[in-house]
């Protein structure tokens, strides 16, 4: 190991920027030796992206809290994707501890309690302003995407979305959507399939039922009106702090594929309506994903491919990603590549299974001459983290094993009554919780499919009509001509003889007078 003097000039050196900063906690040698260097992020490369992984309970959720109302703190807005239920807390005071203090002294930063302006927001049956986006917003591609359909089954959706829109038919929800494909193979399939080319109705039945499976996620509750509006994440309060807004989303956690498509369409949206911003002091929004692995572990290739792609770009706009979970392994390689910041809490060796991930995590980090990082990746403590981050020149700063700061907030959750407070006072929860339901495609096409079997209903029954009509005609001539036949004479005789005959092979005679009477 280098000596203590070399290793605390360059992390003094590393760790101290021209611009606005945050303090993360404080550099450490080893545990007996404190050094009162300070670790810190700077606020203009924090759109660069960042990682925030350990085991669980090793203090990734403190440490995102920290992050959070640091960022609030300098007008900095912040969307927290809140999977546990432990976030809300940042909405209050810290009540302070012997123990914090005793942290603040070592690391060399006065503890203050703090709250940061809070915004609760839901996808689902959670108290908060609702989310949603219609399924127009989402484009015939991403739509493919999140529903992992193949090349010809992503040309019928396109065909649908283009027959929407050169009909002026809103397309809002996924009931307009499957009416849309209805409409499409059934009473429109001349008019729909004449000008756009045939479909499968094989294909349109697969699509279908992928439809279905993400309705059993809840999704047919993202999909509709009213849009959120992205502006309403970059709001600073009286106060000029960074909004902070938390998607509650404690009722997803077994609903994967709920979470990549509002994560998908949400990063897509933010990218289509942010204007390009170059290089900022400082971000215009910070987007922190806890429990990541749910938004890869399910997600088709191309939905990979499109996630890696808004990553890439998305810094533009001024926008930091900041993915939260146990292991870096979580995370694709090819985003994990795009995550300029590290901050690494501890992990545990249980398995060789354990040991050989322990040893590819030590691989994400720089080179350091003053630590064994694969080991002490397993021995870190609670609220400690192995830190580096890049500098205003884009350039990773020296690896620090960091004694992270105390959220200024609560570290618990607020109570129900503390939730119902916060919501009285939002300003937009009224405008995104109206129930919205106006004449879309589900209504109009189905009005067409009412109306055109209603017309075939008619055409059935003129059919059976005039069936019907020439079965009698065709029984009155044959009366008819009974009738002229029994009445002339010949047909009496050929009457009363086949009647004779009947009667006689029944056993039957007929009466008769006495011959006196002169008939025989």
């Amino acid at each position: 190991m280098a000596n203590q003097e070399k290793f605390i000039e360059d992390i003094n050196q590393g760790y101290t920027f021209e611009g606005s900063s945050i303090v993360l906690g404080g550099a450490m040698i080893d545990k007996e030796c404190q050094t009162n260097s300070l670790v810190k992020l700077p606020l203009k490369m924090m759109n660069r992206h960042g990682l925030i992984a350990g085991a669980t309970g090793s203090g990734k959720t403190k440490t995102l809290q920290i992050l959070a109302e640091q960022l609030s703190a300098n007008s900095v807005p912040v969307l927290l994707m809140d999977i546990k239920g432990d976030l809300s807390g940042i909405a209050a005071a810290s009540g302070g501890h012997a123990k914090i203090d005793e942290r603040h002294e070592k690391i060399g930063v006065p503890f203050n309690a703090g709250t940061s302006p809070v915004e609760f927001l839901t996808l689902s049956d959670e108290k908060g302003a609702r989310l949603r986006a219609t399924v127009t917003e989402f484009g015939p591609v991403l739509f493919s995407k999140i529903l992992d359909l193949t090349d010809t089954q992503s040309g019928i959706v396109a065909v649908a979305f283009k027959y929407c829109d050169d009909n002026s038919i809103p397309l809002l929800d996924l009931k307009d959507f499957r009416k849309t494909l209805q409409y499409m193979t059934g009473e429109g399939k001349d008019e729909v399939q004449g000008e756009y080319g045939r479909m499968s109705t094989a294909s349109v039945g697969t699509i279908l039922r992928k439809i279905v499976e993400l309705e059993q996620q809840g999704a047919d509750v993202f999909f509709g009106e009213r849009s959120f509006d992205t502006d309403d994440l970059i709001r600073l309060d009286e106060n000029g702090k960074g909004m902070v807004s938390i998607l509650r989303l404690t009722d997803i956690q077994d609903k994967p594929k709920l979470f990549s498509t509002f994560m998908l369409q949400m990063l897509a949206e933010v990218y289509a309506s942010f204007p390009e911003e170059g290089d900022l002091e400082q971000p215009k929004l910070v987007i922190f994903v806890d429990e990541a692995h749910l938004v890869f572990q399910n997600a088709s290739k191309a939905l990979l491919d499109q996630i890696e792609a808004i990553v890439k770009l998305i810094r533009s706009k001024g926008v930091g990603l900041f993915f939260v979970t146990q292991n870096p392994t979580d995370i694709p390689d090819a985003v994990l590549g795009q995550l300029g910041m590290k901050i690494q809490h501890a992990l545990r060796a249980f398995t060789a299974k354990d040991r050989k991930a322990i040893k590819l995590s030590a691989q994400n980090y720089p080179d350091s001459d003053y630590y064994d990082v694969e080991a002490l990746l397993t021995e870190l403590g609670i609220g400690e983290a192995l830190v580096t981050v890049l500098n205003e020149k884009g350039i990773p700063t020296p690896l620090a094993h960091t004694l992270l700061r105390a959220p200024q907030s609560r570290m618990d959750v607020l109570s129900k009554g503390e939730i119902d407070d916060i919501l009285k006072q939002s300003k937009i929860i009224k405008k995104y919780n109206e129930e919205i339901d106006r004449e879309s495609a589900y209504e109009v096409l189905g009005e067409k499919i009412e109306i055109s079997q209603g017309k075939e209903h008619q055409e059935e029954l003129k059919k059976q009509q005039a069936k019907a009509e020439k079965a009698t005609s065709k029984k009155r001539a044959e009366k008819s001509t009974m009738e002229k036949v029994a009445g002339s004479s010949v047909g009496k005789t050929v009457i009363r003889e086949v009647t004779r005959g009947i009667l006689g092979a029944l056993g039957i005679r007929t009466s008769r007078r006495s011959k006196k009477s002169g008939w025989f």
